[in-house]
């Protein structure tokens, strides 16, 4: 089937899933393959859970005559062309987001400043890659003013893919730091993934980039592109100038336009790297014209979530909740912070940094050395990329998630403010409730 007839069949059937235990009546099942299943093998169910179409690309799978089996020769790429079809059709204003760190939270405050004065689409959660960028997209439609899609990536080129489906007319990349070197080969590798925003952007019409001026490394690669600029060193550049005034342990800062008067913003976000993500969305707002004291109150109003930058007060001790991701540069800055922080007993409980390759043992150490020197009062390190670690005699180390609420249950450890911080695969997070 081409992409004009599924197009129509999508405009009578707006809503597409790639879930069989997930099938609104009239929605399209696109059967998608993985490491563990074949979605071909559920599109039967699909249809007859309220599906009214079921996108396949194994014959063997269709019904004689069924009409609602829609055979192509690839669900994937159909899924990813049907979604850039059906952006280029609307032509809705979108934003690109990527970069190593903060790219979700950044998203959701651009989100949460734009809903200010525009109907906005954004990301949900993290549906950043080759499969949440296109159902994203697909839930667009001629209600929307502005889009605003995150784009994530750990490996070379598929950033470039997410932009091609994507079609920003802005783009945004927060930061470039150590991730996913295992997959990027190298820090080099990561900075030209993210560029590859970049790229796609430079030299369209009308196209702009939104970029922290204060960034070595993304004004290297920013030739040739039409850029706003935010930042935290002043500079006749700025569109927006910001600058730090507490953290304690919420963020609070000023922020002011080119020869303006500033305004204080008290948010609710944990953590002094923070003030560039919202810059970043400072910055945009007023680039879309949102007035100064709606920015003021989107940001102060933004709560965070998902284990992202929150801070949590339980019955036992204070808890600064940053367990989805962890990587060296987001690792130096939470602790950066959190050494900052005001309070008399600090307790670290530190997940292992995924996904490093050649450099993790590097890279822990120097982690290791950075809280020794912070003086903090207890340390727990999760995860077996510690071991081979040079530490302190009292830091302690557990294998696996598991160990540490064993300890927990017996020690019940009160009156701390702790930090929870590692890659989302350790699970760190789970220990919210044990705390």
């Amino acid at each position: 089937m081409d992409i004009l007839r599924l197009y129509e069949l999508f405009l009578a059937h707006p809503v597409v899933t790639t879930d069989s235990r997930d099938c609104p009546e009239g929605s399209m099942f696109f059967a998608l393959k993985g490491e563990t299943f074949d979605g071909n093998a559920y599109a039967a169910k699909a249809l007859a859970s309220g599906c009214s179409y079921a996108v396949i690309d194994e014959a063997d799978y269709a019904v004689y005559g069924d009409e609602r089996y829609i055979l192509v020769d690839d669900v994937l790429s159909t899924l990813q062309e049907l979604a850039n079809y059906h952006r280029c059709q609307l032509g809705t204003r979108i934003i690109g987001v990527t970069g190593t760190n903060g790219k979700t939270t950044t998203k959701e405050l651009i989100s949460t400043v734009l809903q200010k004065k525009f109907e906005v689409l954004y990301t949900q959660g993290n549906f950043n890659n080759h499969i949440g960028v296109p159902k994203t997209l697909l839930r667009l439609n001629d209600g929307h003013d502005i889009a605003v899609v995150e784009m994530g990536a750990n490996h070379p080129g598929e950033i470039k893919t997410l932009v091609n489906i994507v079609e920003p007319n802005y783009g945004i990349i927060t930061n470039v730091g150590k991730a996913h070197l295992l997959g990027f080969g190298s820090f080099e590798g990561v900075i030209r993934t993210k560029g590859e925003l970049y790229d796609f952007l430079r030299g369209r019409q009308d196209a702009k980039v939104f970029i922290n001026n204060d960034n070595e490394h993304l004004l290297g690669i920013s030739h040739d592109l039409q850029l706003v600029r935010y930042g935290q060193r002043p500079s006749e550049d700025l569109a927006i100038e910001g600058r730090l005034t507490g953290c304690d342990p919420f963020l609070r800062f000023e922020w002011r336009k080119k020869d303006s008067e500033w305004h204080e913003v008290q948010t609710h976000l944990i953590g002094g790297y923070n003030l560039d993500n919202c810059l970043a969305a400072i910055t945009i707002g007023d680039y879309f014209g949102v007035a100064t004291d709606d920015i003021c109150d989107a940001i102060a109003g933004y709560q965070p979530s998902n284990n992202r930058s929150q801070f949590m007060q339980t019955p036992h001790n204070q808890l600064v909740i940053d367990a989805y991701n962890a990587n060296p540069t987001s690792m130096r800055a939470a602790l950066e912070n959190f050494r900052m922080m005001r309070a008399e007993r600090k307790f670290v409980i530190l997940g292992a940094m995924r996904e490093l390759g050649d450099v993790s043992e590097e890279e822990h150490q120097k982690c290791v050395d950075f809280i020794e020197e912070s003086g903090f009062e207890k340390v727990w390190l999760v995860g077996e990329e510690f071991v081979p670690t040079q530490h302190p005699d009292s830091f302690r180390l557990f294998n696996n998630v598991e160990e540490v609420k064993v300890c927990i249950a017996d020690e019940q450890p009160e009156g701390y403010t702790i930090l929870i911080k590692g890659s989302n695969s350790t699970r760190l997070f789970s220990l919210v409730g044990e705390l």
